[in-house]
């Protein structure tokens, strides 16, 4: 009874209302995930700048295991969604639990490979002479934390996709409070340096997933409840996991490699220059990471809608979606821009050239912030009605087609300049992209809903 309580509610409940509801505990998670990241870069910027740098450096390996995590994570989520709008709950759960096994065991896979060649990847993704030492001893304690890290991002993914998003929250949140709270305690009561940075990261990740992991496995309440048993060795399922997660680990693995080519950017200018767009980096997610939790809230929204035929609901949720996710970046860009000098002295207040360098890298990514919901959004919505070839090619657009090309070209006219404005230039070009994609999907289906709510 209220499996189908929840099923109701997804298909009936006025969008205006349900999407800020679900979207609410993403908000605060995604906030929680950005500000303690943030958290590692500002405590661990008080060692020095090369130490600062190297957390900018190592970003990249958390984000090719975000990607993993995603492919998966976000794969099995579109899948479950739809599945649930046609409430076919069986293929639901093999779904989930083929997503988790096959995510810990390739998470297991890297840790190994990462602590094995630990030194040759922190050097390949850009790490200078003078940061590599304390690339090399955060990246191995992130290194051990990877099967924990890649499946909590499946963890959090199947309880979305069923519209729990609260409980989503309760497991990300409490990580990244405890990770807050750790960092200072192992970095400088412990005087571990950087090292302690990463325990502190370690510890909390095992945390959020050990959390995640039992409201996962509770019946109460769920409509997909995970059990091991349910994994299955179909290549039908895997496929479907794979091909809708796909766009995902393109728009992360990209972001990865954007973020490698930004430090090999930067690199040519100093530990200051990488200092400084790690800085930023975090600080501009930070605003991203309230439209990607608003997202979030859409998405399960738009699956359960597009499984049951119901596209007036898919092009209302979109709408009120995209403004709302404008309005909310446009606000907190000005305010990020107005202050932005203030934000980065936070960070490195006693080396005047990441303060200068990371101020101008500031203000020209929040003079565009406004416009990422275009491109982000229309991703997760195409994701999210399982459109794998469209929502790929959403995906790689901002980092892929346009911002590596752009931190490789813009340098060489601009020098320091184009580093910086990089981002920027690819969000507007993004944005730009996306829309013909949104044309065509919408020019493609009813604009009147079509129920098939069958009991």
């Amino acid at each position: 009874m209220e499996k189908e309580s929840q099923f109701v509610k997804m298909t009936t409940r006025p969008v205006e209302r349900l999407i800020p509801a679900l979207a609410l505990p993403m908000i605060v998670s995604m906030l929680v995930s950005a500000i303690y990241n943030t958290a590692d870069t500002f405590f661990v910027s008080q060692i020095n700048t090369s130490a600062s740098g190297a957390v900018g450096v190592v970003f990249s390996v958390m984000s090719i295991m975000q990607a993993l995590g995603f492919l998966f994570g976000m794969g099995a989520g579109s899948n479950i969604s739809r599945l649930l709008g046609q409430k076919d709950n069986q293929k639901a759960s093999e779904i989930a639990a083929s997503a988790f096994v096959i995510t810990f065991i390739l998470g297991v896979i890297i840790a190994v490979l990462g602590m094995v060649f630990n030194k040759e990847i922190v050097s390949i993704l850009g790490a200078t002479p003078t940061i590599l030492p304390y690339a090399q001893s955060y990246s191995m304690y992130i290194f051990i934390g990877t099967p924990f890290i890649c499946t909590s991002f499946v963890l959090n993914n199947i309880m979305r996709s069923q519209g729990r998003a609260f409980f989503s929250m309760v497991g990300l949140s409490f990580g990244g409070v405890l990770n807050i709270i750790l960092d200072p305690i192992f970095i400088f009561v412990f005087d571990l340096g950087i090292g302690g940075a990463a325990i502190a990261t370690l510890i909390s990740q095992f945390i959020s997933f050990l959390i995640l992991l039992f409201f996962c496995v509770r019946k109460e309440g769920n409509m997909v409840s995970l059990n091991l048993k349910n994994a299955v060795l179909k290549l039908s399922v895997y496929t479907d996991i794979i091909k809708m997660g796909l766009p995902s680990f393109f728009r992360q693995g990209l972001a990865s490699i954007a973020n490698i080519m930004l430090n090999l950017g930067a690199m040519a200018y100093g530990d200051a220059a990488v200092s400084a767009m790690s800085i930023v980096g975090r600080t501009s997610f930070i605003m991203t990471a309230v439209l990607l939790g608003f997202g979030q809230g859409f998405q399960p929204v738009a699956g359960f809608a597009y499984g049951a035929k119901m596209y007036g609901r898919v092009r209302k949720a979109f709408k009120f979606t995209l403004f709302t996710g404008m309005i909310m970046l446009f606000i907190l860009s000005v305010v990020c821009f107005v202050f932005a000098d203030g934000i980065i002295v936070l960070f490195r207040k006693s080396d005047p050239d990441v303060i200068q360098i990371g101020t101008l890298a500031l203000k020209l990514q929040c003079a565009t912030m406004f416009i990422q919901p275009l491109s982000i959004i229309s991703n997760m919505l195409l994701q999210s009605v399982g459109l794998p070839v469209e929502a790929t090619l959403t995906s790689i657009s901002r980092q892929g087609l346009f911002f590596i090309p752009a931190v490789i070209i813009l340098p060489m006219i601009w020098g320091l300049l184009g580093v910086q404005a990089s981002q920027p230039v690819s969000d507007v070009l993004a944005a730009v992209f996306c829309i013909f994609f949104l044309k065509k999907f919408f020019s493609q289906i009813p604009k009147d809903d079509i129920e098939v709510l069958k009991n």
